[in-house]
Parts: C-alpha cells; sequence; structure tokens
C-alpha cells in the first residue's frame, strides 16, 4: 500500500477546515478569549487547474482580519513569496471587481499571515520570514514600498505550551503527529499512523473527529481504507489483549473458587456429622 508522505497537511486541513475550530484556534493565536459570536468565513482557494488547495486554509474573522495559514512540516523559507501570490486572489474572491472602480477608498480586511510549522527540524518556538529579505541588492535601512511578514509558530508537542493550551483542537493534533513520528522510530508509517490514530481514540485525543474522520485520515494516508473494517478489526484485537491479560486471573479466581466451594461442602458435611452424633446423644440442635 503506497503512503502519501504529505498526510499530515491533510489532516491539518481537515481537521481545520471547519468554523468552531477555526473560531478557537484565532483566539488562541490572538491570545484573545474564545468568542461564539465571532464571524468565521473560509474563503481557501481551490486550484482550478489540479482540483486542489492551494493553500491549507484561509479564513475572515469578523470584517478585520484575513488569515492565510501555510502549515509545513519542512521549513520553507520563501513562504512570504508564495502567500504573496495567495493574498491576492483571496482579496479577489472577497472583493467585487465594480469595487475597484469606484473613486472612494474601498475598505478591505487587514491581512495576517502565519505558518504552523511541526516539521523535525529545530526552530525556535516563533519568528518571522519577511518578503524584503528576498530582495536583490537591498541595502541595509533601505525603505521598500512593498513588504509581507509572516510570523511562524513552532507547534511541535512541547513548543509553544502556552499556545497549544489555548487550543485543544491544535494541541490535539500535534499529538497526533508526535505520536505518529514516535512510532514511526520502530514500525512502517502504515502501522505508525494507525496506531497513532488509534492512541487518540483511546485517549481522548481529538477523540470526536478521529471517530467521524478516521476513515478520511487513513484514505489521505494510504489511498482507499475500509475504516468499518479497521475498527472491526481493532475491537477484535482489545478483545484479543484483554482476554491475554485477563485470562490467567480469571482461570485463578476460577480455581479459587472451586477451592473455597470445595472446602465448603467439606465443612458442611462435617456440621452434618456433628449433628448426627449429638441427635444420637439425645442432645438437640
Amino acid at each position: 500500500m503506497s503512503v502519501n508522505a504529505k498526510y499530515k497537511d491533510s489532516v491539518f486541513t481537515k481537521l481545520f477546515n471547519d468554523e468552531d475550530r477555526l473560531r478557537e484556534l484565532y483566539a488562541a493565536l490572538e491570545g484573545i478569549e474564545y468568542d461564539p459570536s465571532i464571524s468565521i468565513t473560509i474563503n481557501t482557494l481551490e486550484d482550478v487547474l489540479y482540483m486542489d488547495r492551494i493553500n491549507d486554509l484561509s479564513f475572515t474573522a469578523g470584517d478585520k482580519l484575513v488569515f492565510v495559514i501555510e502549515h509545513q512540516s519542512t521549513l520553507n523559507w520563501n513562504m512570504p513569496l508564495r502567500i504573496l501570490s495567495y493574498i491576492a486572489r483571496v482579496y479577489e474572491k472577497i472583493i467585487s471587481r465594480r469595487a475597484l472602480y469606484k473613486t472612494t477608498l474601498v475598505k478591505i480586511p487587514k491581512p495576517e499571515f502565519i505558518v504552523l510549522y511541526n516539521g523535525p527540524e529545530k526552530a525556535p518556538e516563533k519568528w518571522e520570514l519577511r518578503l524584503s529579505d528576498a530582495f536583490i541588492g537591498l541595502e541595509p535601512g533601505e525603505k521598500v514600498p512593498l513588504d509581507l511578514i509572516v510570523t511562524v509558530y513552532n507547534i511541535n508537542y512541547g513548543q509553544n505550551t502556552e499556545l497549544l493550551q489555548r487550543s485543544e483542537n491544535l494541541s490535539g493534533y500535534a499529538q497526533f503527529v508526535a505520536k505518529v513520528r514516535e512510532n514511526e522510530a520502530v514500525m512502517p508509517l502504515e502501522q505508525a499512523v494507525t496506531e497513532a490514530v488509534q492512541y487518540c481514540i483511546k485517549n481522548r485525543i481529538l477523540e470526536r473527529f478521529f471517530e467521524e474522520h478516521g476513515g478520511e485520515v487513513l484514505n489521505m494516508a494510504f489511498g482507499e481504507w475500509d475504516w468499518d473494517e479497521a475498527k472491526a478489526a481493532w475491537q477484535e484485537e482489545v478483545w484479543e489483549e484483554a482476554e491475554a491479560k485477563y485470562q490467567p486471573i480469571l482461570a485463578e479466581n476460577q480455581q479459587a473458587l472451586a477451592e473455597n466451594q470445595q472446602a465448603l461442602a467439606e465443612k458442611d458435611r462435617e456440621n452434618q456429622e456433628l449433628r448426627r452424633k449429638l441427635q444420637e446423644a439425645g442432645i438437640d440442635t
């Protein structure tokens, strides 16, 4: 079975392609209290040539911000250049072409660009990437007419703990990826992802998400996957493990019970014999 090396990107997009989860993520990134009244509109671009997403997620939060979130599992210093093309198309999507011909100032949502990084390379918890860093011939201190700043957060589990504590979904995703990586050190990736999904469900980490979308998650990694059959196999495995673990204890208890019953029966016979002897001696019992 072939393995999709970009499964993490797909799982991330599937998890957060949801208004409630984006609202929670937005609050966590902004360091504000979760507000269910914040209006979230997903405007992730679709590639018309390849029928696929161009960027992982983009959305507006109220009328103030446009987020373009690019999750990546490898460091990429060209993210500002990539996002530059994305944001222009996002604005085209949310602003009518007729508005461009107006003479009055057209207000647009203030953009914020974020990359959530969880790759294996060591990285600081937070840093910035600037489009101007790529400009040829730029002198120190020289003003530039165009720049784009991307804030990068390291979301590997154990990093940015305050951020992860503010977002249960982001923390759960980080734990899932960490578990896959831990498993992958001792088993094939296919098995590593499968057991990571099982682990998360068992330990109530994104439990509802994996219960509802576990089949899709595994399809993202391996192509066609029979989720119902997989769950049945896992349940069978749980029963087998439980039987192997508790069968000796059950057998020991059954033996102890049998011995107790035998001892009770012996005591009962002794009592009956004692009553018989007392009756023969004319003593009422």
